[in-house]
């Protein structure tokens, strides 16, 4: 399992209690170092394998996983609040896509065969658009669960292999 954008580790953690193997990667490396203490605090450190990068970036070309997961930064936003750590946890560029487009242009070669992904994000980041964008790089997607919070909806889009 690969979980980008780690932050605390909380999700990597939660899957390495069953997971063979989890590799988590965040860009902050604040959050790599939070991450690879709550990992110790939790007794998974051995099974999980926290790598400071961009998205991808840390990965070596060969490795492929059975699941993605992602919290993607999906506000939109303006240039200055992606200058600092915290407000690259959020902000997604003017349009909220900025990111989500950079992984969904990647992701789908970081798949194995029948992998899935689960990427969450709001609808002011135009969920049509990653459903869209998901199709044209070859995998089936469909929104599997939402939330109405305030002024959006969250939700989760599930992707994956067509065969």
């Amino acid at each position: 399992m690969l979980d980008i954008g780690t932050g605390c580790g909380i999700i990597a953690i939660i899957a390495a209690k069953k997971a063979k193997r989890v590799i988590a990667t965040d860009v902050n490396p604040h959050a790599i170092k939070c991450a690879k203490h709550n990992a110790e605090a939790n007794e998974v450190v051995s099974k999980v394998d926290m790598r400071q990068g961009d998205l991808f970036q840390p990965l070596r070309k060969n490795e492929r996983f059975n699941l993605i997961v992602f919290n993607a930064p999906y506000l939109p936003s303006f240039p200055l609040e992606q200058n600092t750590w915290i407000g690259r946890s959020w902000a997604g560029g003017s349009s909220g896509r900025h990111i989500i487009d950079r992984f969904i242009e990647k992701a789908p070669r970081y798949l194995k065969r029948n992998g899935r992904i689960l990427l969450v994000q709001s609808s002011l980041a135009n969920i049509d658009e990653t459903l869209k964008e998901f199709r044209e790089a070859g995998l089936r997607s469909q929104v599997v669960a939402e939330k109405k919070v305030a002024f959006e909806t969250i939700v989760v889009v599930q992707a994956k292999t067509l065969i």
